[in-house]
């Protein structure tokens, strides 16, 4: 049988919520400009957190069993917004950034493709739906 995820979330006053994620709280609210009292991050912003948390921890692990020693990884995950309501993204762009001595390109590319294709369900579930780009830099350090 396929594993269930519940999360439960409650409404702590105008228009903040508050999800209860193993354990862990996290406070969503809307900008003062939008309604909100700015207390959290949006839910819509929070779909750029969990593709940018869900292929960053595949690739520093496949990096990691490859033996690719890098010094940081840093994933900027940019969405592009509909004009019209609801207002919804019709495209992500992934930046995946590492620094490190060295470090081989082909790994990189091979770690990243990995977590694109195979491991990321945040990644796979989005790509049925919009489109999603990405792009690998380097910094040398």
């Amino acid at each position: 049988m396929a594993d269930k995820h519940i999360v439960k979330t409650e409404w702590k006053g105008d228009i903040a919520f508050e999800a209860e994620i193993n354990g862990h709280k996290v406070l969503m609210d809307a900008p003062i400009e939008a309604g909100g009292t700015n207390l959290g991050p949006s839910p819509k912003k929070l779909m750029l957190a969990a593709l940018s948390g869900c292929t960053g921890m595949d690739v520093v692990s496949i990096l990691k069993k490859m033996r690719v020693d890098i010094e940081k990884c840093t994933v900027e995950v940019q969405g592009d917004l509909t004009d019209d309501n609801p207002k919804q993204y019709f495209k992500m762009h992934v930046i995946y950034e590492f620094t490190g001595k060295n470090l081989p390109l082909e790994k990189l590319q091979k770690a990243v493709g990995m977590s694109e294709e195979t491991y990321c369900g945040v990644s796979a579930l989005y790509r049925k739906a919009i489109e999603v780009t990405s792009e690998i830099r380097v910094i040398e350090s």
